[in-house]
């Protein structure tokens, strides 16, 4: 019986990753659509030699609301929030069987970094790959805007299933998967730093018993410094993910129309927009990466935590 609810246990979480995350979309959408739009301004040209619609976040904010509306800032909400939930459901549910299973540590329970960065890794990719498609349909969305302050290539859709049967009837099946290399690569980074940070702080918080970090505060403070490594180390991947996902394809052979790849894309990026084209949107990354992280892990966290709570409880009432 036991062995039943431990299997019961190690699925759900996946589910309690994926809704952790989902809801932390919800705040953190808005952010998303304008850091996609400012990565995209300015692609392959030099600085200087382009119009400049979104300064920073807040002007972007203002642009879209004074050009488009309010509700804009939620365009790609609904595929973004899939994206999160079969994403992060993937990578911070398998991080946590491996974690549940000491494949993360020794011993004495203490973090071991190399298993931890190839569990979060590992886990990051899977879920990136399987929730690849909403990103490419959340990304087309989320560019879309008025022509006046139009940036990158601007695809039809009208609707997240819209965007699923035009490029399934254009490039079928491995359309839907465009880009999902690159999207995986971002990820796995990002990913593998985050949670190991995540486990590594809290660990070290617990030994020393400065603070309960089974707390919503412990969990902040955790995730809070995870956060800091992650934006730093993620967007140059996520520039790259974001300009592979939305350039334009050749409706016969299915191929990107500026870039072949991660490297080719890199290298032109480097060479027509400089070091700093892989760091377009970094603001708006921060301003999202961090609260998403902190809202992401938080739920996680605390959805697991009462989940637990109430397993136990049946356990001991059964």
């Amino acid at each position: 019986m036991m062995d039943q609810k431990r299997v019961v246990i190690q699925w759900d979480e996946l589910m309690l990753g994926g809704v952790g995350a989902a809801v932390a979309g919800f705040f953190t959408n808005p952010l998303d659509v304008i850091k996609t739009r400012i990565q995209l301004q300015g692609e392959l040209q030099a600085r200087g030699h382009y119009q400049v619609h979104y300064r920073n976040v807040f002007h972007g904010f203002y642009q879209m609301a004074r050009n488009e509306s309010f509700v804009s800032l939620q365009k790609g909400f609904v595929p973004a929030i899939w994206f999160q939930f079969l994403m992060n459901g993937c990578r911070f549910g398998l991080y946590q069987v491996c974690d549940n299973l000491q494949l993360t540590r020794n011993n004495k329970g203490d973090v071991i970094f190399y298993r931890s960065i190839i569990c979060g890794v590992g886990s990051g990719m899977i879920g990136s790959f399987i929730g690849s498609p909403f990103y490419l349909v959340k990304t087309h969305l989320q560019s879309q805007s008025e022509s006046s302050i139009a940036v990158g290539h601007q695809h039809k859709h009208t609707s997240m299933m819209g965007g699923f049967r035009s490029i399934y009837q254009q490039n079928g099946v491995k359309g839907l998967w465009r880009g999902s290399v690159a999207s995986m690569t971002r990820v796995s980074v990002g990913g593998s730093i985050q949670l190991t940070s995540f486990a590594t702080v809290k660990t070290y918080l617990d030994k020393k018993q400065w603070i309960d970090v089974d707390s919503w505060y412990g969990t902040l403070l955790s995730a809070m410094i995870g956060s800091c490594f992650v934006v730093v180390s993620m967007t140059p991947f996520d520039v790259i993910s974001t300009r592979l996902y939305n350039q334009p394809v050749d409706p016969k052979s299915g191929k990107g129309q500026l870039y072949r790849g991660i490297m080719d894309c890199m290298f032109k990026i480097f060479r027509t927009e400089g070091i700093l084209g892989f760091y377009k949107g970094f603001g708006a990354s921060f301003l999202r990466l961090g609260p998403h992280t902190l809202l992401s892990i938080f739920f996680w966290q605390l959805f697991r935590k009462e989940y637990l709570l109430y397993f136990k409880q049946q356990d001991q009432n059964s």
